[in-house]
């Protein structure tokens, strides 16, 4: 099972670096996070990345949608979705590879921008650990929580556009939940709404506070995402 969950992302992967979409994504995500970086640097003289990682969680919600929209719509766009899924491999087993493909480009990213704070030493700074730490941590959870919804939105479609879209849509939703959450006037609705807020979840990590639940609500993410992204593989054997 490891090996074939390993052979599909390494076939994702390739497939990343042949298209354009790769180069283009990173480079777009290391010119905005070095903008924001030398941005807040100066404008703050604090030598931390609280800011800069609250930042990205932020553009986040366009570079994953960019990420995930081809991963099954242009498999389900050329047909070549029929030739994997008539394959001795299992749909759980296409859906992890895809998955552990876009987030192990997601984690080179990141892997990229720990030059920032190499960089705050460098300058004579001394940022707390703690909060950078657990600033990164965060962000890798909420990153993979992302990934899942992206991935489900791609299976929904053959057009990659409408996948993006659908994948920010969602996204979008999740990350002003709080905001919807005070139109429901108090109660289970708003506390439920309130709940599932992103945002609400991921800053405590960039305060560099830890919590259980707020790593669980991420892992929660993630896996309902891969889940209804099953399901959806699913519904094409029952067509």
């Amino acid at each position: 099972m490891i090996g074939r969950i390993a052979a599909v992302a390494e076939r994702e992967i390739k497939s990343y670096f042949v298209s354009p979409v790769a180069y283009v994504v990173i480079a777009f995500f290391l010119v905005i996070a070095g903008y924001l970086f030398s941005l807040i640097l100066f404008n703050t003289r604090e030598a931390t990345l609280r800011y800069l990682l609250s930042n990205i969680s932020v553009v986040f919600l366009f570079i994953v949608p960019a990420l995930t929209m081809r991963l099954i719509a242009e498999e389900q766009r050329s047909g070549t979705i029929e030739l994997l899924l008539t394959n001795p491999i299992r749909d759980a087993e296409v859906v992890l590879g895809k998955y552990l493909a876009s987030l192990v480009l997601l984690l080179v990213m990141l892997a990229l921008t720990l030059y920032y704070p190499a960089l705050l030493y460098l300058l004579g700074g001394n940022p707390d650990r703690g909060p950078m730490l657990s600033g990164y941590l965060g962000v890798v959870l909420l990153g993979a929580g992302f990934l899942a919804v992206g991935l489900f939105a791609s299976s929904l479609t053959q057009n990659q556009i409408v996948a993006a879209i659908v994948a920010f849509a969602i996204l979008l939703v999740l990350w002003l939940s709080d905001s919807l959450g005070g139109f429901a006037g108090g109660g289970p609705i708003s506390s439920i709404v309130n709940w599932l807020s992103v945002n609400n979840h991921f800053q405590e990590f960039s305060r560099g506070v830890i919590d259980t639940n707020d790593i669980l609500y991420f892992l929660t993410l993630a896996a309902a995402g891969l889940f209804l992204t099953y399901l959806s593989i699913q519904t094409r054997r029952w067509r």
